[in-house]
Order: structure tokens, then C-alpha cells, then sequence
């Protein structure tokens, strides 16, 4: 026992180590080969449950800055037919330039109301991503790196060269925050690539100063950065780029506000299609009839009648709705020879049932002649 105790404090010590609980892993290392083996489930389930909240990232609120695909502290200057699909904004600063030949598809708000308190709530986000605790320290270019939901933290630069993806693991709602202490730079045709269910809308770039977007690059998630974000030629952007202190620079770009899937309801299970049809009795007589007879009829069905017809070779005798009904035959004013009756039940989805019965009109007595 007390090698399995030695074994499990050293995996619970390096299995913390390098992460937001590294503290707690120590601490719990330590009380196990104080207290013995049975202390170590209620340990572990503290351990992880610490782990499992470090781990998780929340959603940066933006608040009013959110229908923003564009704001600026200083300067918004664009060269280029540029397509901004959201709203563009500036405060305090007063100069917008480039629009025309660059078109925003949304309202533009400079130095107004509405764009200085969507700078406020800029500031608010900035400092709520730049406070979450990260999952671990990232390399300082992404680019090759597969990395699933979580907070990411330089405390320098960020760069990317090639392709960063970013997986969601089924999680539609799941959150990535990357926090640069200082500049982001991503170099030519570089991307930023989701997969299985992770949403641009969720994704989200803390920069500590400025950010740079390189030449026909694809780039996702929205850029909170302190000072400026300069988009280059081609570059391509699925998300927003919010400056708080200084200039937002375009150059022939598209960049669209991006914006999280509704979930998909889930459908009200609705009963299926009625597909069986009636059940129908007739009885008749078995036996060869030469006088009148009573024909009975009974049906049943879930989701009740629409008619009931009874057929005499071949001619409509009678029609109705009932499930329980007689119908009187009168055999003496048929030929000798044999007959068919014929009862369709025809119920409210439309489903049909026959039922056939048949019958021999006896033929009429010859007198036997006495000599």
C-alpha cells in the first residue's frame, strides 16, 4: 500500500505541475502521505474539480461594442474597395477615410453617443479577457498547433505562420482566448481554421498593444487590441477588430462581424402518420337463404370514421358513420343464384378496409306430382 500511495502522490504532483493548480496538486500530494491511501478519492475529486474551473474559458461580453465590426480609438483609414458587413465606429477620434471607395454594410457611428459608450464596453472586455486564467503558456508563433477549447496565454508576442485550428470537440459554445502581453502578427496566407463546431464568435484575441494582419491572410475571431490593428492587402477577417487607444488601417479587405448560430431546437416529437386501417366484421347467414335476412357490421378504428358503404353486387344499399349497424336483405326478390356483399370502412386518414361476404338465393321449391 504505501508504494501505491508513493505512486499516485507523484502522479498527482506532476500532473499539476505547469498548470493553474499546480498549488493544489502539492498540497495534495502532501496530505495523502500524511493521511494514507484512503484519503486519496476525496483528494483526487478536489483536484480535478479545481482543474476542470481553470480549465474553463467564458465568453468575453462585449456589450455594446458587439454590433461593431470596426471601432477605433483615433483613426479609421482605409485604402481600397474594402467591405465592412456591420456597423463602424470611432470615438474620440474624428477622422474616417476611404469610404467610399470602401463600403459598410451597417451604420457608422463617429464620435457620438453611441460610439463612446462602445468604447467603455471595449475597455470592459478588454480587461475581462486579459483576467482569465490561462490554461498554460502557447509557443510564441500557432501556427501547426491543433488546440482544443481554453485560455492561451504569451506574455510577450504572438505570431502565426501557416494554419492554427482550433477544435471544438462537439461543443458548440465552447471559447478560445488567446492573451498577447504585447503584439500579434500573422504572416501572409496564414488562417485560423475551426473545426468540429467551434464558432468565430467565441474566439477572441487580447493584445497588448498592437496587431497585424498579413497580406491575403484568413483570419477569425474578434482582436481586442490597447492600441492599433492594421489589416494588409487581401486580408480576410471573420470577426471584429477593436482598437481601443489609436487607429484601425484597412486595405482591400472583407471583414464580416461574426456572429454565433442559434441552436438548433430540438423538434416536438409529432405522432406519426395514421396508416392502419379499420377493422370490419361482417356476419351473414351460412346457410342458403330463400327469404329475407339481417346483414350485421361492425368497425373500429383509432382515429374514427369517416364513412361505412354497403355494396349488393356491386350497387351502394346503404351509407353511414355508425360502427354498429344492421342492414336488411331482402333474398325473395333476388334471382337464384349466388350474391355478394360488400362493406368499405373508410376512416379520417383515409385508410380503407373491405370486407366481402357471399350468399346463395335458394331457388324455388319444384312440386313433386302424385299420381
Amino acid at each position: 500500500m504505501t508504494g501505491d500511495v508513493s505512486q499516485a502522490c507523484e502522479s498527482i504532483d506532476n500532473g499539476y505541475v505547469g498548470s493553474g493548480a499546480s498549488r493544489l496538486g502539492l498540497v495534495a500530494g502532501a496530505a495523502v502521505r500524511s493521511r494514507g491511501l484512503g484519503l486519496l478519492l476525496l483528494v483526487l475529486a478536489v483536484a480535478l474539480a479545481f482543474a476542470g474551473n481553470a480549465r474553463a474559458a467564458t465568453a468575453v461580453p462585449l456589450g455594446t461594442a458587439e454590433p461593431f465590426t470596426v471601432l477605433a480609438g483615433s483613426t479609421v483609414t482605409n485604402t481600397g474597395p474594402t467591405v465592412v458587413n456591420g456597423d463602424l465606429g470611432l470615438s474620440p477620434g474624428t477622422a474616417v477615410t476611404g469610404f467610399p471607395p470602401g463600403t459598410v454594410n451597417g451604420s457608422q457611428h463617429v464620435t457620438d453617443a453611441v460610439a463612446a459608450q462602445a468604447q467603455t464596453d471595449l475597455t470592459t472586455a478588454y480587461n475581462d479577457a486579459a483576467a482569465q486564467a490561462p490554461t498554460g503558456t502557447v509557443s510564441a508563433d500557432l501556427g501547426g498547433q491543433r488546440l482544443a477549447p481554453g485560455v492561451y496565454r504569451s506574455a510577450s508576442s504572438l505570431g502565426l505562420t501557416g494554419a492554427l485550428t482550433l477544435d471544438a470537440q462537439g461543443n458548440a459554445n465552447a471559447v478560445f482566448i488567446f492573451q498577447a502581453g504585447s503584439t500579434l502578427t500573422t504572416a501572409s496566407a496564414s488562417s485560423v481554421n475551426l473545426v468540429n463546431g467551434a464558432q468565430a464568435c467565441n474566439v477572441f484575441w487580447q493584445v497588448g498593444s498592437s496587431a497585424t494582419l498579413g497580406t491575403a491572410s484568413s483570419f477569425r475571431g474578434s482582436i481586442l487590441a490597447l492600441t492599433s490593428i492594421t489589416v494588409t492587402t487581401g486580408a480576410t477577417v471573420d470577426g471584429r477588430m477593436l482598437a481601443r487607444n489609436a487607429a484601425v488601417t484597412l486595405d482591400t479587405n472583407t471583414i464580416t462581424r461574426s456572429r454565433c448560430a442559434s441552436p438548433t431546437p430540438t423538434p416536438t416529437p409529432t405522432p406519426g402518420a395514421d396508416r392502419t386501417p379499420p377493422r370490419v366484421r361482417l356476419t351473414i347467414p351460412r346457410h342458403c337463404v330463400s327469404r329475407g335476412f339481417t346483414a350485421r357490421v361492425s368497425v373500429s378504428d383509432a382515429s374514427g370514421l369517416r364513412r361505412v358503404d354497403v355494396f349488393l353486387d356491386g350497387k351502394r344499399i346503404k351509407r353511414t358513420t355508425r360502427t354498429r349497424f344492421s342492414v336488411r336483405i331482402s333474398a325473395g326478390r333476388l334471382r337464384a343464384a349466388r350474391h355478394r356483399i360488400r362493406v368499405v370502412a373508410t376512416d379520417r386518414a383515409g385508410n380503407r378496409k373491405t370486407a366481402r361476404r357471399s350468399f346463395t338465393r335458394c331457388a324455388a321449391a319444384i312440386p313433386r306430382l302424385t299420381g
